[in-house]
């Protein structure tokens, strides 16, 4: 589609896909808005955001209940997001910013404010955005060699994740039996007790990181087909890389910060999502919407199988991704990929 002198390019499966991932993230919402200890039914959600609810739902669905709820929809599509490009960038399935230490950079940055500084929510993102960005700027440099690659980037980003691991280990060494507690919760990756503060940072996110890897999204497509190619076609390919590696380790900490590391999730969205588009490219759209689509049904799952909402959603991704990666290892065998 044109207009004067810009241009608009979408996929239509891609653009349907998004559309049914949106509508489904929205009623998994309501449904999750209406479970717990005062039932409502998804018709009393409605009526109550309209204003016209049973006594007292205002208070538990508007107040209790609906932050965390948009914190597991922006935490999901800011992670989903990050996969996207990460995966895109290393041209690898296993290049999520989980799996290559950006996501456990973000959490040490956090941890160390949890720990040591006794720090509230404002100050555990910027611990966690100070974490991820050091952790980026180490795992670039050290992966240099005349430009950066997928493999080499993926392999630095391995090693870094097994350092920071031990860090975080010695950090709940040195912690107060209670303030390990809250961090050990919170290190699952957690939504309970979140409030409007942690929409807030979860959302600062999407604010700032997502018009920019959307802007880059053309180029992150033409990455993929390497840099000499890219370069040939006027994209200037370190540049670019640059640009949205800072642009995802933005998502990945903000999201970090609001909810925890959430495992599985950055690697599995675009999978997932490019699964049901069959679109070739990063996807980042499809990608995450997934995210958001898959950490709130995670939620939804925690507060009906146990009868509360105590259990960390981290269990629930960790269990899925699990199985998700035991069936995607037995597809690849069967088909002798393996």
């Amino acid at each position: 589609m044109r207009a004067g002198r810009y241009s608009l390019r979408f996929d239509p499966r891609a653009l349907l896909v998004c559309l049914a991932l949106a509508v489904t993230g929205a009623c998994t919402v309501v449904l999750s808005l209406g479970t717990g200890a005062y039932e409502l039914t998804p018709v009393e959600v409605l009526r109550t955001f309209a204003g016209h609810g049973p006594p007292g739902a205002e208070f538990i669905v508007l107040d209790l209940r609906l932050p965390r709820a948009l914190v597991a929809v922006l935490v999901g599509f800011g992670t989903g997001m990050a996969g996207a490009v990460f995966q895109s960038l290393t041209r690898n399935p296993l290049g999520s910013p989980d799996i290559i230490g950006f996501g456990n950079g973000a959490s040490a940055g956090a941890l160390v404010a949890i720990i040591l500084f006794d720090a509230g929510a404002p100050q555990t993102a910027f611990g966690a955005l100070a974490g991820g960005f050091a952790t980026a700027t180490a795992v670039y440099v050290l992966a240099w060699r005349r430009g950066v690659h997928g493999y080499r980037l993926v392999l630095v980003g391995i090693g870094a994740s097994a350092v920071l691991g031990s860090a975080t280990s010695y950090l709940y060494v040195r912690a107060d039996i209670g303030k390990a507690a809250q961090a050990a919760g919170w290190m699952i990756g957690s939504l309970n007790a979140r409030g409007w503060s942690d929409v807030r940072t979860a959302g600062l996110g999407l604010i700032l990181c997502v018009p920019v890897v959307l802007a880059y999204a053309r180029r992150l497509s033409i990455l993929e087909m390497g840099d000499d190619t890219a370069g040939a076609l006027g994209v200037p390919p370190e540049r670019s890389r640059l640009v949205l590696l800072c642009a995802g380790t933005g998502l990945t900490a903000l999201a970090v910060a609001a909810a925890g590391p959430i495992p599985f999730l950055a690697m599995a969205a675009p999978q997932l999502a490019r699964r049901l588009t069959r679109a070739t490219g990063p996807g980042l759209l499809p990608a995450a919407w997934m995210g958001a689509v898959l950490v709130a049904a995670a939620d939804l799952v925690t507060q009906r199988a146990t009868g509360s909402a105590l259990m960390p959603v981290g269990v629930v991704m960790g269990v899925g991704g699990g199985l998700y990666l035991a069936w995607l290892l037995l597809r690849e065998r069967r088909a002798h990929h393996l």
